[in-house]
């Protein structure tokens, strides 16, 4: 009789355990439930654009490659007026609002409604692009200048070209000092968490040497041939 209660209870021990244990297990899942809904749904990680070689990064670092990359193309398109200013640059200040800092907004708006009052805008076509051998490959470090892990200055070297209607009214080699901030507040709006913050001083033109012709050429041309 006594085997036969000691099996008894001996069942009814396991019976305990096991339903301790389903009851961990119910607190486990929760918990791994509450940790999936609380994850973020989107993850940007910078990824340098030069995949021709491994890289290892943090996903909260944000590599240089990556700031000038950012840069030039939110500047590119700031700078991109493929019809006239007056309406193109005034869209682009709409559209790129959430790669600007507000203090930068405001700037380039000054400067958008100071360009309009003086007629440097209507019918004006512009756009901006590297001058080559002045890119971020040529010169690393020259170009980005890592301030801290939320702000950097990136040195563009940009040819700036501008039409009136068919006519090139403008040519001129500027190097532009841009501030770049981390703002990842608007992740819809804004994938990048970088903003542009203006100038960091005044951009200056760029004077290229003289490219001197080959001795060939000065040769043929002092025997009488067409230049």
């Amino acid at each position: 009789m006594s085997r036969f209660k000691n099996e008894v209870l001996h069942l009814q021990s396991h019976v305990r355990s096991l339903r301790t244990g389903i009851v961990g297990l119910f607190v486990i899942a929760l918990s791994l439930g509450a940790g999936w809904w609380s994850a973020p749904r989107d993850l940007t990680i910078h990824v340098p654009p030069d995949l021709r070689s491994g890289s290892t990064r943090k996903w909260w670092e944000v590599p240089p490659e990556s700031v000038y990359a950012f840069t030039f193309y939110i500047f590119q398109q700031l700078n991109r007026w493929p019809t006239d200013g007056e309406e193109d640059y005034n869209r682009n200040l709409q559209s790129l609002t959430a790669y600007l800092t507000p203090e930068c907004r405001a700037f380039f708006q000054q400067d958008y409604d100071q360009r309009r009052s003086s007629g440097e805008l209507r019918k004006r076509v512009r756009g901006v692009y590297e001058i080559p051998g002045r890119g971020y490959g040529d010169d690393p470090e020259a170009r980005v200048n890592v301030v801290s892990d939320r702000d950097w200055l990136v040195t563009l070297d940009l040819n700036a070209d501008e039409y009136y209607g068919a006519e090139q009214i403008k040519r001129a080699l500027v190097r532009y000092p841009i501030k770049v901030v981390r703002l990842d507040i608007d992740p819809e709006l804004n994938p990048f968490g970088l903003a542009l913050d203006c100038y960091d001083g005044t951009p200056q033109r760029i004077v290229m040497p003289a490219v001197s012709k080959p001795a060939s050429v000065k040769s043929n041309r002092t025997l009488g041939d067409a230049p």
